[in-house]
């Protein structure tokens, strides 16, 4: 039961649709135009810079707030569960944020959630996560091919520590830690199939932070490209 309210608790912090709602301050529904996804990268496409930071931040902090939120309320009983927990929560937020249900389940794609996931879940895994994603973003300018590696490197991290013992749970419990960890994996690997299409055609648009990507907001809504 425990395992499910932390879920919920989550999920309810990633209906905050960052994407969705900074879109219809600016008069636009971002899920209908560049690659009609809610999430980051198409806001940074659709609207610039600012805008992509500032629905990064927010994504980053429903996911970190679900699970000090879930620390919080179960730390004394079920401290042993600790990073399990945190784990359903951010499971949860990720979900809420990929399928809101206010949104007909059209959402994003849960890469700065799980973001927040890392910077919240244990201090050891952030230099590796950030450096892996930077890197490679940098280097390719590949948004899809940054986070797919960042994903791996985080599950990779997650059953390293756990078995250094790290997190301090039973091996029931890590085995569990590790089942959620890789179905979120799973998922963020499902959610980018098209993209990873593309890479493979070398189809996939490049991102870059220093110029405005230029979307048609005129009203034509664009369906070819699946960010």
């Amino acid at each position: 039961m425990v395992r499910i309210a932390a879920l919920l608790i989550g999920y309810l912090f990633g209906l905050w649709q960052s994407a969705y709602l900074y879109g219809r301050m600016k008069g636009i529904d971002i899920r209908e135009y560049g690659s009609h996804n809610a999430g980051t990268t198409n806001t940074l496409r659709v609207l610039g810079t600012k805008a992509g930071m500032i629905v990064m931040v927010g994504d980053i902090l429903k996911c970190v707030l679900a699970i000090v939120t879930v620390r919080l309320i179960f730390r004394e009983t079920h401290g042993d569960m600790n990073y399990l927990l945190s784990m359903y929560a951010a499971a949860g937020a990720i979900l809420g944020h990929n399928y809101p249900f206010y949104l007909h389940f059209k959402g994003g794609k849960g890469i700065a959630a799980t973001a927040g996931l890392v910077f919240a879940f244990h201090p050891a895994l952030i230099p590796a996560e950030v450096l892996l994603f930077l890197g490679i973003f940098f280097t390719t300018h590949y948004v899809s091919l940054a986070s797919l590696a960042a994903y791996a490197g985080f599950f990779l991290q997650i059953v390293v520590f756990g078995q250094l013992g790290v997190f301090g749970m039973t091996r029931a419990h890590l085995y569990e830690l590790y089942l959620i960890a890789g179905l979120l994996t799973a998922m963020a690997f499902w959610k980018h199939r098209a993209n990873i299409g593309r890479l493979l055609r070398r189809e996939e648009r490049k991102t870059y932070l220093t110029k405005k990507n230029k979307e048609a907001l005129s009203g034509q809504k664009e369906g070819a490209e699946r960010e």
